[in-house]
């Protein structure tokens, strides 16, 4: 169902995500070192030999292949050099998404579920441009679907109606039971499919992250590169001082007065602990967690935060 003035921010059409494409050509991505980038494309590793792109000229070091000696240049200088190659190696791309119920909320733009699906393909679709294959798993409460990495358009446009399917399931009227654990069942999934060399790259709140999700995040990234894009909503963090608002588990519901300040300092006081809880996780597991509010539009922050976790890189 096309997206209607009525439903901007609340749900996003497959149309949507995949006009996303033309944003996400000049997203700038995190250089981890010379021959290692994050979301870069394909991977280049330094080796001696012939590979298939030219990498640098250099100096002899003893135990170098003799055959990659650069005669002309050994001449005209009169010390030996070497010509190094680096060798293309493919990485598939996992793309997962959360929609689940706890994603239907937000204060100002979007819904957190919306920021996240336009997170995930502006990922896609950079990826792909990059000439890799792109797939990933979109989970709700109740299910996940799958889609296997291809490197095609069509693959990214069924990722996208994939992640439009679920996004407009998403209601407020939701009589289900909310499901902390899908986030460890849909990341054990992908670790079942990434066995080395993946991109995997995660977009959700975190809801309901457990030690499950850590050591399986570790064993994700032991063997692939992984990224964290934690969606979130500024609402808690900055709490009007009147009003009411109506809070949701599913089929519970509970209405709070903003005008207590009892209130307004357990909600405070829960945001900022998961915050610091978020936190120190991230430097635990020591993975790049991207934070991206569903406040503000999503393109410039992912290149943004990108921009600013190369230059950190850089400094090292």
């Amino acid at each position: 169902m096309p997206t209607t003035e009525s439903t901007q921010g609340v749900h996003v059409s497959t149309d949507q995500l995949v006009a996303l494409e033309a944003r996400a050509r000049d997203l700038s991505f995190v250089q981890k070192s010379r021959s290692h980038q994050q979301l870069s494309g394909r991977m280049q590793s330094s080796m001696r030999g012939r590979g298939l792109t030219f990498e640098e000229l250099r100096d002899y070091l003893p135990g170098d292949d003799i055959r990659s000696i650069d005669w002309r240049v050994t001449a005209r200088t009169n010390k030996p050099a070497v010509r190094v190659y680096s060798e293309e190696k493919e990485r598939p791309a996992l793309i997962i998404v959360d929609q689940r119920i706890n994603m239907l909320f937000g204060s100002r733009r979007s819904m957190k579920s919306v920021t996240a699906a336009e997170a995930a393909m502006l990922c896609a679709w950079r990826v792909l441009g990059s000439g890799d294959r792109v797939g990933g798993f979109v989970f709700n409460d109740t299910s996940i679907d799958e889609v296997r990495p291809h490197r095609s358009r069509e693959s990214v446009i069924t990722l996208a109606a994939k992640i439009a399917a679920q996004n407009e399931s998403l209601d407020a009227a939701f009589a289900g039971t909310p499901s902390p654990a899908a986030l460890d069942t849909v990341l054990q999934r992908a670790a079942g499919v990434a066995h080395h060399d993946h991109l995997v790259i995660v977009v959700s709140d975190f809801d309901g992250h457990s030690t499950t999700t850590r050591d399986t995040l570790l064993r994700l990234a032991s063997r692939n590169d992984v990224i964290c894009i934690l969606v979130y909503d500024p609402f808690l963090l900055d709490l009007p001082t009147s009003g009411d608002i109506v809070v949701s588990g599913g089929r519970l519901q509970a209405e709070l007065s903003l005008n207590r300040a009892d209130i307004r300092k357990a909600i405070d006081t829960f945001a900022r602990d998961r915050g610091r809880e978020l936190r120190d996780w991230q430097r635990q597991l020591g993975l790049p967690m991207l934070p991206v509010s569903a406040a503000d539009q999503t393109a410039p922050q992912l290149r943004r935060l990108l921009e600013q976790a190369a230059w950190r890189q850089r400094r090292r």
